[in-house]
Protein backbone atom coordinates (compact mmCIF):
# COMPACT_ATOMS: atom_id res chain seq x y z
CA UNK A 1 0.00 0.00 0.00
CA UNK A 2 0.99 3.30 -0.44
CA UNK A 3 1.33 4.85 2.91
CA UNK A 4 3.22 2.26 4.16
CA UNK A 5 6.12 3.85 1.87
CA UNK A 6 6.22 6.93 3.66
CA UNK A 7 8.90 8.44 5.17
CA UNK A 8 9.81 11.42 7.24
CA UNK A 9 12.18 13.20 5.44
CA UNK A 10 11.39 16.75 6.11
CA UNK A 11 12.95 18.77 8.98
CA UNK A 12 10.26 20.49 10.74
CA UNK A 13 12.46 21.68 13.44
CA UNK A 14 14.43 24.06 10.07
CA UNK A 15 12.72 27.30 11.26
CA UNK A 16 13.50 26.54 15.45
CA UNK A 17 17.25 25.76 14.10
CA UNK A 18 17.48 28.72 12.00
CA UNK A 19 16.85 31.36 14.75
CA UNK A 20 18.80 29.00 17.25
CA UNK A 21 21.79 29.48 14.45
CA UNK A 22 21.51 33.03 14.61
CA UNK A 23 21.41 33.14 18.49
CA UNK A 24 24.46 30.87 18.79
CA UNK A 25 26.39 33.63 16.71
CA UNK A 26 25.40 36.60 18.81
CA UNK A 27 25.88 34.52 22.02
CA UNK A 28 29.73 34.34 20.54
CA UNK A 29 30.17 37.56 18.67
CA UNK A 30 28.89 39.63 21.54
CA UNK A 31 30.80 37.83 24.27
CA UNK A 32 34.01 37.39 21.92
CA UNK A 33 33.83 41.49 21.14
CA UNK A 34 32.57 42.83 24.98
CA UNK A 35 33.57 39.84 27.31
CA UNK A 36 36.57 38.84 25.98
CA UNK A 37 37.76 41.58 24.53
CA UNK A 38 38.76 40.05 21.39
CA UNK A 39 38.80 41.77 17.67
CA UNK A 40 36.18 41.19 15.76
CA UNK A 41 38.70 39.14 12.86
CA UNK A 42 39.30 36.29 15.66
CA UNK A 43 36.11 36.55 16.45
CA UNK A 44 35.20 35.57 12.63
CA UNK A 45 38.38 32.97 12.41
CA UNK A 46 37.88 31.32 15.39
CA UNK A 47 34.93 31.76 18.01
CA UNK A 48 32.41 31.22 14.77
CA UNK A 49 34.81 29.50 12.65
CA UNK A 50 32.48 26.08 13.62
CA UNK A 51 29.14 27.38 12.40
CA UNK A 52 28.03 25.86 9.50
CA UNK A 53 27.12 29.27 8.01
CA UNK A 54 27.92 32.48 9.59
CA UNK A 55 26.29 35.62 8.78
CA UNK A 56 28.66 37.91 7.67
CA UNK A 57 31.88 38.40 7.83
CA UNK A 58 34.26 40.28 9.47
CA UNK A 59 33.75 43.35 7.16
CA UNK A 60 30.33 43.15 7.29
CA UNK A 61 26.97 41.48 6.57
CA UNK A 62 23.45 41.01 7.59
CA UNK A 63 24.66 41.93 11.41
CA UNK A 64 24.76 45.12 13.74
CA UNK A 65 27.48 45.59 16.36
CA UNK A 66 26.26 48.30 18.32
CA UNK A 67 29.17 49.09 20.04
CA UNK A 68 28.04 51.64 22.95
CA UNK A 69 25.65 49.32 23.74
CA UNK A 70 27.76 46.66 23.94
CA UNK A 71 25.25 44.65 21.38
CA UNK A 72 24.91 42.30 18.85
CA UNK A 73 22.05 41.40 16.29
CA UNK A 74 22.51 38.77 13.83
CA UNK A 75 20.34 38.61 10.58
CA UNK A 76 17.98 40.50 8.60
CA UNK A 77 14.21 40.26 9.46
CA UNK A 78 13.38 37.80 6.62
CA UNK A 79 12.00 34.30 6.89
CA UNK A 80 13.31 34.35 10.50
CA UNK A 81 13.48 37.58 13.09
CA UNK A 82 17.33 38.93 14.05
CA UNK A 83 18.40 37.07 17.33
CA UNK A 84 20.10 40.03 19.51
CA UNK A 85 22.68 39.73 22.42
CA UNK A 86 23.86 42.25 25.16
CA UNK A 87 26.76 42.65 27.49
CA UNK A 88 25.38 43.05 30.99
CA UNK A 89 27.37 43.58 34.15
CA UNK A 90 28.60 40.80 36.02
CA UNK A 91 27.06 38.09 34.24
CA UNK A 92 28.48 38.78 30.48
CA UNK A 93 25.78 38.47 27.19
CA UNK A 94 22.41 37.67 28.06
CA UNK A 95 20.63 36.49 24.88
CA UNK A 96 17.26 38.23 23.98
CA UNK A 97 14.00 37.07 22.82
CA UNK A 98 12.94 37.05 18.86
CA UNK A 99 10.55 39.99 19.66
CA UNK A 100 13.11 42.08 21.58
CA UNK A 101 14.63 44.80 20.36
CA UNK A 102 17.91 46.88 21.60
CA UNK A 103 15.14 49.11 23.59
CA UNK A 104 15.00 46.27 25.70
CA UNK A 105 18.38 46.06 27.29
CA UNK A 106 18.10 47.89 30.29
CA UNK A 107 15.20 45.76 31.55
CA UNK A 108 17.80 42.72 31.13
CA UNK A 109 19.52 41.06 34.32
CA UNK A 110 23.01 42.10 35.45
CA UNK A 111 24.75 41.88 39.26
CA UNK A 112 25.91 45.06 40.40
CA UNK A 113 28.75 44.01 43.21
CA UNK A 114 31.91 45.86 43.18
CA UNK A 115 34.83 44.23 42.09
CA UNK A 116 37.92 43.09 44.67
CA UNK A 117 39.40 46.22 45.86
CA UNK A 118 42.76 45.15 45.51
CA UNK A 119 45.08 44.85 42.72
CA UNK A 120 45.95 40.99 41.40
CA UNK A 121 48.90 42.19 39.78
CA UNK A 122 50.39 42.35 43.11
CA UNK A 123 49.24 39.65 44.65
CA UNK A 124 51.76 36.70 44.58
CA UNK A 125 49.59 33.47 42.93
CA UNK A 126 47.50 31.89 43.29
CA UNK A 127 45.17 34.45 45.19
CA UNK A 128 46.49 37.18 42.85
CA UNK A 129 48.84 37.04 39.61
CA UNK A 130 52.23 37.49 40.52
CA UNK A 131 54.45 34.91 39.71
CA UNK A 132 57.87 35.46 39.87
CA UNK A 133 60.35 33.79 37.53
CA UNK A 134 61.48 30.56 39.13
CA UNK A 135 63.37 27.52 38.03
CA UNK A 136 61.67 24.10 37.43
CA UNK A 137 61.88 21.38 40.19
CA UNK A 138 64.48 19.08 39.34
CA UNK A 139 62.41 16.39 39.03
CA UNK A 140 60.97 17.66 35.48
CA UNK A 141 62.18 17.70 32.56
CA UNK A 142 61.95 20.93 30.80
CA UNK A 143 62.58 19.99 27.26
CA UNK A 144 60.03 17.00 27.23
CA UNK A 145 57.49 19.83 29.03
CA UNK A 146 57.76 21.53 26.18
CA UNK A 147 57.41 18.78 23.88
CA UNK A 148 54.11 18.34 25.83
CA UNK A 149 53.20 21.74 24.93
CA UNK A 150 54.04 21.36 21.06
CA UNK A 151 51.97 18.09 21.53
CA UNK A 152 48.90 20.81 22.47
CA UNK A 153 49.52 23.36 20.02
CA UNK A 154 51.14 22.00 16.85
CA UNK A 155 47.96 20.00 16.55
CA UNK A 156 47.68 17.78 13.14
CA UNK A 157 44.47 18.47 12.76
CA UNK A 158 42.44 21.63 11.67
CA UNK A 159 39.58 21.41 14.06
CA UNK A 160 41.70 21.30 17.21
CA UNK A 161 43.07 24.89 18.01
CA UNK A 162 44.27 25.27 21.49
CA UNK A 163 44.42 29.02 22.83
CA UNK A 164 45.57 27.65 26.16
CA UNK A 165 47.83 25.83 28.17
CA UNK A 166 48.36 26.17 32.25
CA UNK A 167 50.38 23.43 34.05
CA UNK A 168 50.35 23.95 38.21
CA UNK A 169 52.30 21.69 40.01
CA UNK A 170 52.78 21.58 44.04
CA UNK A 171 50.91 24.91 43.57
CA UNK A 172 53.06 26.84 41.35
CA UNK A 173 52.49 27.45 37.59
CA UNK A 174 55.31 25.35 35.81
CA UNK A 175 54.13 26.10 32.20
CA UNK A 176 51.88 28.70 30.78
CA UNK A 177 51.55 29.08 27.18
CA UNK A 178 48.87 30.87 24.99
CA UNK A 179 47.52 31.36 21.11
CA UNK A 180 47.95 34.29 19.36
CA UNK A 181 45.40 37.27 20.02
CA UNK A 182 45.43 35.53 23.92
CA UNK A 183 47.03 36.18 27.46
CA UNK A 184 46.14 34.87 30.85
CA UNK A 185 43.36 37.89 31.19
CA UNK A 186 40.88 36.55 28.27
CA UNK A 187 37.76 35.23 28.94
CA UNK A 188 36.18 32.24 27.06
CA UNK A 189 33.31 29.86 27.58
CA UNK A 190 33.47 27.03 29.14
CA UNK A 191 30.80 25.46 28.12
CA UNK A 192 29.98 22.12 30.43
CA UNK A 193 33.04 22.82 32.46
CA UNK A 194 30.75 24.71 34.10
CA UNK A 195 28.82 21.95 35.15
CA UNK A 196 31.90 21.21 37.60
CA UNK A 197 31.44 24.66 39.00
CA UNK A 198 27.55 24.43 39.36
CA UNK A 199 28.29 21.31 41.49
CA UNK A 200 31.07 22.80 43.48
CA UNK A 201 28.05 25.36 44.69
CA UNK A 202 25.56 22.83 45.53
CA UNK A 203 28.34 21.10 47.32
CA UNK A 204 28.89 23.84 49.88
CA UNK A 205 25.02 24.02 50.55
CA UNK A 206 25.08 20.47 51.00
CA UNK A 207 28.22 21.05 53.39
CA UNK A 208 25.94 23.46 55.19
CA UNK A 209 22.69 21.51 55.40
CA UNK A 210 21.01 23.27 53.18
CA UNK A 211 20.60 20.66 50.74
CA UNK A 212 20.84 17.20 50.62
CA UNK A 213 21.87 14.76 48.14
CA UNK A 214 19.04 12.32 49.09
CA UNK A 215 16.78 14.30 49.23
CA UNK A 216 14.29 15.36 46.17
CA UNK A 217 14.68 18.22 44.02
CA UNK A 218 11.23 20.05 45.15
CA UNK A 219 10.78 21.39 41.09
CA UNK A 220 7.32 22.11 41.08
CA UNK A 221 6.66 19.85 37.80
CA UNK A 222 4.76 20.49 34.17
CA UNK A 223 1.73 20.12 33.78
CA UNK A 224 0.69 19.79 37.25
CA UNK A 225 -0.89 16.42 39.01
CA UNK A 226 -4.13 16.52 41.60
CA UNK A 227 -1.69 15.68 44.16
CA UNK A 228 2.09 15.96 43.91
CA UNK A 229 2.11 12.81 45.67
CA UNK A 230 0.88 11.30 42.68
CA UNK A 231 3.53 12.48 40.44
CA UNK A 232 6.60 10.16 39.86
CA UNK A 233 9.23 12.68 39.38
CA UNK A 234 8.64 13.36 43.17
CA UNK A 235 10.79 10.92 43.46
CA UNK A 236 13.97 12.43 41.77
CA UNK A 237 16.74 13.79 43.86
CA UNK A 238 19.71 16.08 43.79
CA UNK A 239 21.79 13.05 43.78
CA UNK A 240 20.07 11.74 40.76
CA UNK A 241 20.51 14.84 38.78
CA UNK A 242 24.06 15.50 39.36
CA UNK A 243 24.85 11.78 38.61
CA UNK A 244 22.82 12.39 35.11
CA UNK A 245 20.78 9.65 36.11
CA UNK A 246 17.26 11.54 36.82
CA UNK A 247 15.45 9.24 33.93
CA UNK A 248 13.62 12.13 32.46
CA UNK A 249 13.13 12.26 28.53
CA UNK A 250 16.90 13.70 27.59
CA UNK A 251 14.91 16.37 25.06
CA UNK A 252 18.88 17.18 24.15
CA UNK A 253 19.37 14.16 22.45
CA UNK A 254 18.15 12.78 19.03
CA UNK A 255 19.96 15.62 17.38
CA UNK A 256 17.71 18.19 18.84
CA UNK A 257 20.36 19.79 20.59
CA UNK A 258 20.46 22.82 18.15
CA UNK A 259 16.77 22.90 17.91
CA UNK A 260 14.82 22.51 20.95
CA UNK A 261 15.32 22.37 24.65
CA UNK A 262 18.34 24.10 26.40
CA UNK A 263 19.23 25.27 23.35
CA UNK A 264 16.18 27.68 23.45
CA UNK A 265 17.26 29.44 26.32
CA UNK A 266 21.27 29.35 25.57
CA UNK A 267 20.43 30.66 22.16
CA UNK A 268 16.74 32.34 21.20
CA UNK A 269 15.81 33.83 24.88
CA UNK A 270 13.62 31.02 26.24
CA UNK A 271 13.34 30.79 29.69
CA UNK A 272 16.09 27.97 31.02
CA UNK A 273 13.57 26.60 33.71
CA UNK A 274 10.83 26.06 32.57
CA UNK A 275 10.68 23.30 29.76
CA UNK A 276 12.45 21.27 32.32
CA UNK A 277 9.87 21.29 34.64
CA UNK A 278 8.06 19.87 31.97
CA UNK A 279 10.16 16.32 31.48
CA UNK A 280 8.77 13.14 31.11
CA UNK A 281 9.45 9.73 33.33
CA UNK A 282 11.24 7.05 30.91
CA UNK A 283 13.36 4.94 33.36
CA UNK A 284 13.47 4.56 37.09
CA UNK A 285 15.75 7.32 38.64
CA UNK A 286 19.36 6.24 39.10
CA UNK A 287 19.25 3.38 36.72
CA UNK A 288 20.45 4.89 33.59
CA UNK A 289 23.08 7.41 32.63
CA UNK A 290 22.27 9.85 30.07
CA UNK A 291 24.00 13.32 29.49
CA UNK A 292 21.35 15.97 29.42
CA UNK A 293 22.07 19.82 30.01
CA UNK A 294 18.77 20.06 31.88
CA UNK A 295 19.71 17.79 34.16
CA UNK A 296 22.07 19.62 35.80
CA UNK A 297 20.02 23.11 35.11
CA UNK A 298 17.11 21.14 37.67
CA UNK A 299 20.00 20.82 40.66
CA UNK A 300 21.28 24.47 39.89
CA UNK A 301 17.41 25.21 40.31
CA UNK A 302 17.25 23.14 43.42
CA UNK A 303 20.43 25.48 44.52
CA UNK A 304 18.03 28.54 43.88
CA UNK A 305 14.90 27.29 45.67
CA UNK A 306 17.76 26.50 48.98
CA UNK A 307 19.29 30.14 49.16
CA UNK A 308 15.43 31.81 49.02
CA UNK A 309 16.10 35.18 47.42
CA UNK A 310 17.07 36.56 44.09
CA UNK A 311 19.80 38.94 45.44
CA UNK A 312 21.25 36.32 47.76
CA UNK A 313 21.39 33.56 44.70
CA UNK A 314 22.85 36.23 42.24
CA UNK A 315 25.54 36.71 44.65
CA UNK A 316 26.13 33.49 46.14
CA UNK A 317 29.01 32.38 43.46
CA UNK A 318 30.99 35.23 44.16
CA UNK A 319 30.60 35.72 47.59
CA UNK A 320 30.79 31.79 48.45
CA UNK A 321 33.42 30.79 46.17
CA UNK A 322 34.86 32.89 43.39
CA UNK A 323 36.25 35.78 45.42
CA UNK A 324 37.28 33.48 48.33
CA UNK A 325 40.03 31.78 46.01
CA UNK A 326 41.11 35.16 43.68
CA UNK A 327 38.35 33.78 40.64
CA UNK A 328 38.05 37.63 39.62
CA UNK A 329 37.62 36.82 36.14
CA UNK A 330 34.91 34.17 36.04
CA UNK A 331 31.25 35.43 34.53
CA UNK A 332 28.45 33.31 35.46
CA UNK A 333 25.69 34.16 32.55
CA UNK A 334 22.18 33.84 32.69
CA UNK A 335 19.06 33.87 30.82
CA UNK A 336 16.99 37.09 30.26
CA UNK A 337 14.90 35.19 33.15
CA UNK A 338 17.81 35.96 35.78
CA UNK A 339 18.25 32.27 36.16
CA UNK A 340 21.67 30.78 35.99
CA UNK A 341 22.92 29.15 32.89
CA UNK A 342 25.35 26.68 34.64
CA UNK A 343 25.25 23.78 32.40
CA UNK A 344 27.47 25.64 29.92
CA UNK A 345 27.45 29.42 29.32
CA UNK A 346 30.24 30.84 32.08
CA UNK A 347 33.27 32.95 30.92
CA UNK A 348 36.84 32.45 32.48
CA UNK A 349 40.34 32.15 31.60
CA UNK A 350 43.14 29.74 32.20
CA UNK A 351 44.38 31.10 35.55
CA UNK A 352 40.88 30.89 37.13
CA UNK A 353 40.17 27.57 36.41
CA UNK A 354 43.51 26.52 37.61
CA UNK A 355 42.63 28.02 40.96
CA UNK A 356 39.44 26.33 40.49
CA UNK A 357 41.29 22.67 40.19
CA UNK A 358 43.66 24.05 42.96
CA UNK A 359 40.86 24.25 45.61
CA UNK A 360 40.36 20.09 44.49
CA UNK A 361 43.89 19.40 44.24
CA UNK A 362 44.37 20.78 47.92
CA UNK A 363 41.10 18.81 49.41
CA UNK A 364 39.06 21.46 49.70
CA UNK A 365 40.99 24.25 51.69
CA UNK A 366 42.27 27.73 50.75
CA UNK A 367 44.40 29.11 52.49
CA UNK A 368 43.82 27.34 55.48
CA UNK A 369 40.06 27.75 55.05
CA UNK A 370 37.53 24.80 54.14
CA UNK A 371 36.01 25.99 51.23
CA UNK A 372 34.34 22.58 50.75
CA UNK A 373 34.26 19.23 52.56
CA UNK A 374 36.48 15.93 51.94
CA UNK A 375 32.50 13.71 51.70
CA UNK A 376 32.11 16.52 48.40
CA UNK A 377 34.99 15.77 46.84
CA UNK A 378 34.52 11.95 47.51
CA UNK A 379 31.00 12.32 45.81
CA UNK A 380 32.05 13.94 43.09
CA UNK A 381 34.56 11.24 42.16
CA UNK A 382 32.94 8.15 42.80
CA UNK A 383 31.26 6.84 39.43
CA UNK A 384 27.44 7.28 38.77
CA UNK A 385 26.01 3.95 39.55
CA UNK A 386 24.36 3.40 36.75
CA UNK A 387 27.98 3.43 34.75
CA UNK A 388 29.09 0.22 36.70
CA UNK A 389 28.87 -1.32 33.46
CA UNK A 390 29.96 0.95 30.75
CA UNK A 391 33.31 2.48 32.07
CA UNK A 392 32.74 4.71 35.26
CA UNK A 393 33.91 7.29 33.88
CA UNK A 394 31.40 9.95 35.22
CA UNK A 395 30.96 10.91 39.22
CA UNK A 396 28.75 14.22 40.33
CA UNK A 397 29.94 16.41 36.97
CA UNK A 398 32.83 15.54 36.75
CA UNK A 399 34.50 13.08 34.35
CA UNK A 400 36.20 10.36 36.13
CA UNK A 401 39.39 8.11 33.94
CA UNK A 402 37.42 5.43 32.24
CA UNK A 403 37.94 1.97 33.27
CA UNK A 404 39.74 0.87 29.93
CA UNK A 405 42.66 3.55 30.52
CA UNK A 406 43.51 3.32 33.48
CA UNK A 407 45.87 1.80 32.70
CA UNK A 408 47.65 4.77 31.03
CA UNK A 409 47.26 7.29 33.03
CA UNK A 410 46.88 7.86 37.29
CA UNK A 411 43.74 6.54 38.09
CA UNK A 412 43.29 8.90 40.85
CA UNK A 413 43.07 11.77 37.78
CA UNK A 414 39.71 13.52 37.47
CA UNK A 415 38.36 16.24 35.25
CA UNK A 416 36.17 19.15 33.99
CA UNK A 417 35.13 18.67 30.54
CA UNK A 418 33.72 21.27 28.08
CA UNK A 419 32.66 21.34 24.50
CA UNK A 420 35.45 22.73 22.08
CA UNK A 421 38.11 21.69 24.39
CA UNK A 422 37.37 22.59 27.87
CA UNK A 423 39.22 20.49 30.26
CA UNK A 424 40.87 21.12 33.90
CA UNK A 425 42.46 18.19 35.09
CA UNK A 426 43.32 17.52 38.94
CA UNK A 427 45.81 14.38 39.55
CA UNK A 428 46.23 14.58 43.10
CA UNK A 429 48.84 11.53 42.72
CA UNK A 430 51.38 14.16 41.24
CA UNK A 431 49.87 17.10 42.96
CA UNK A 432 49.59 18.79 39.32
CA UNK A 433 46.63 20.61 37.45
CA UNK A 434 46.63 21.16 33.77
CA UNK A 435 44.03 23.54 32.02
CA UNK A 436 43.50 23.46 28.92
CA UNK A 437 41.08 26.14 26.43
CA UNK A 438 40.20 25.23 23.22
CA UNK A 439 38.06 26.36 20.03
CA UNK A 440 38.29 23.11 18.50
CA UNK A 441 35.27 22.29 16.11
CA UNK A 442 33.95 19.60 13.84
CA UNK A 443 34.52 16.06 14.81
CA UNK A 444 36.86 17.59 17.78
CA UNK A 445 38.53 14.85 19.14
CA UNK A 446 40.80 16.33 21.63
CA UNK A 447 42.40 13.75 24.16
CA UNK A 448 42.90 14.83 27.16
CA UNK A 449 43.78 11.87 28.94
CA UNK A 450 46.70 11.75 26.21
CA UNK A 451 47.34 15.22 27.10
CA UNK A 452 48.14 14.09 30.93
CA UNK A 453 50.49 10.85 29.85
CA UNK A 454 52.50 14.02 27.32
CA UNK A 455 52.46 15.99 30.42
CA UNK A 456 53.83 13.12 32.78
CA UNK A 457 56.55 12.47 30.36
CA UNK A 458 58.31 15.10 31.57
CA UNK A 459 58.35 13.85 35.48
CA UNK A 460 60.81 12.06 36.74
CA UNK A 461 59.39 8.53 37.55
CA UNK A 462 60.88 8.48 40.99
CA UNK A 463 58.69 11.77 42.05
Amino acid sequence: MAHAQQRETYDYWQFNREIVRRGMQAIFLCNGLFTSNRSIELVFEQELAFLANPVGTADGGDYVVDRERRAVAIGAPDDAPPIRAAFREGIGCVVMAPDQTFDDIDDLPQIDMPALASDPSTIPWPNGDLVEPAPLPAHVDATKLEAASDWAFERESAEQLTLSLLVVHDGSIIHERYAPGMDMTTRTRTWSTAKSIASTLIGMLVDDGRLSLDEPLGIEWLPAVRSADHDPRSNITLRHALNMSSGLYPIDNEALEYATGSGMSYWVGASSVRQFRQGAMIREPGTYWDYENYDTLRAVYAMKRALGDERTYHEFPRRALFDRIGMRNTLLSMDRFGDFILSSQVYTNARDLARFGLLYLNGGVWDGERIISEDWIEFVRTPAPALAELGNYYGGQFWLVPDDRKHEVPADAYSTSGNRGQYTLIVPSHDLVIVRRGLDYGAQGFDRWELLREVLAAFDEAS
